[in-house]
C-alpha cells in the first residue's frame, strides 16, 4: 500500500524578510510552527528539506527531520523531489509539499487532501479557498484558480488554469488557491524535468508547467482560510491572529 510522507522546502534566501524561516513568533520559529502542523496531520512522517545548515539545526534543535539538499535548486518543487528521491520512495507513493512559509496552514486540509487524493488514485492535487473578497481577483499577489467545476471538501475538480489577476469574471468557479501540492512520487520527478512554459513565464506561476504538459491537477476547497508569510505586514497579522489581537 502507498504510503505519505510531507516534506516542507524551506530556505534563507528571502529577500524580503531576512531570514524569514527562524523568525520567532511567540518563542517559536516560523519553520517549527508548520512543521508542527504538519505532524498534527498525522498522514506520514515530516521532513524540511534544506540546503541552510541554520535552518537544519533549528528543526534538529526541536526534535524534527531534516534532509540536506543541493543549493542549485531554483525552486522548493525541485527542492522537494531531491528530498523524495532521498527517502527512496516508491512511484506510488505520494508527497505532500507544504510550503515552510505557511504557518496560517491547518492540520484537517492536509488530511482531507491526503485521504480524498488517495481514495481517487489522484496524481496530483492541490486545496484553493472561497474567494475572500472582488478586490482579491486583480491583486496579483493572490493565485487564482478557475476549475472546470464548483468544488467542496469532499467534491474535487480539474483545475482549469492559474492567474494572477483576472480582469474579466466568465466563470463561476474561481477560487483563491493555495500553494499546498500533493504529488504521486512518480509525477513529481517527471515534472521537475521538464521545461519551463511559456505560460509558466509569463504569469510566473510553476503549477502552469504541469498544466502545459498534461498533467491533471485537482482542486479541493479547503474548510480553514490560510496565507503565507511574505511581508512584515503578514507576519504582523499572523502574529496578532494567533494571539488573538484585533
Amino acid at each position: 500500500m502507498s504510503k505519505s510522507v510531507i516534506i516542507i522546502p524551506s530556505r534563507l534566501a528571502s529577500t524580503r524578510l531576512l531570514n524569514k524561516p527562524l523568525i520567532k513568533i511567540n518563542n517559536k520559529s516560523l519553520i517549527m510552527h508548520v512543521y508542527e502542523k504538519a505532524v498534527k496531520s498525522k498522514v506520514g512522517e515530516v521532513f524540511v528539506a534544506t540546503c541552510d545548515e541554520q535552518i537544519a539545526l533549528e528543526v534538529k534543535k526541536n526534535k524534527g527531520n531534516f534532509i540536506m539538499t543541493n543549493i542549485s535548486h531554483k525552486n522548493g518543487t525541485e527542492r522537494v523531489c531531491e528530498a523524495s528521491k532521498k527517502l527512496k520512495l516508491e512511484q506510488d507513493d505520494y508527497v505532500i509539499n507544504v510550503q515552510g512559509d505557511e504557518p496560517m496552514i491547518n492540520s484537517y486540509d492536509i488530511k482531507n487532501l491526503n485521504d480524498i487524493s488517495k481514495l481517487n488514485n489522484l496524481d496530483m492535487s492541490t486545496l484553493a479557498f472561497d474567494i475572500q473578497n472582488i478586490k482579491d481577483l486583480k491583486n496579483k499577489n493572490i493565485v487564482k484558480v478557475i476549475t472546470e467545476n464548483k468544488i467542496s471538501s469532499s467534491i474535487i475538480s480539474k483545475a482549469l488554469t492559474f492567474k494572477r489577476k483576472i480582469q474579466n469574471i466568465d466563470s463561476d468557479n474561481i477560487y483563491h488557491h493555495c500553494g499546498v501540492y500533493l504529488y504521486k512520487a512518480s509525477i513529481l520527478e517527471k515534472l521537475v524535468n521538464f521545461n519551463q512554459t511559456i505560460n509558466e513565464k509569463i504569469e510566473n506561476l510553476e503549477q502552469l508547467r504541469a498544466l502545459d504538459n498534461r498533467i491533471i491537477i485537482n482542486v479541493i476547497l479547503a474548510d480553514h482560510f490560510s496565507v503565507g508569510i511574505d511581508t512584515l505586514e503578514d507576519l504582523n497579522q499572523f502574529t496578532k491572529l494567533i494571539n488573538n489581537i484585533k
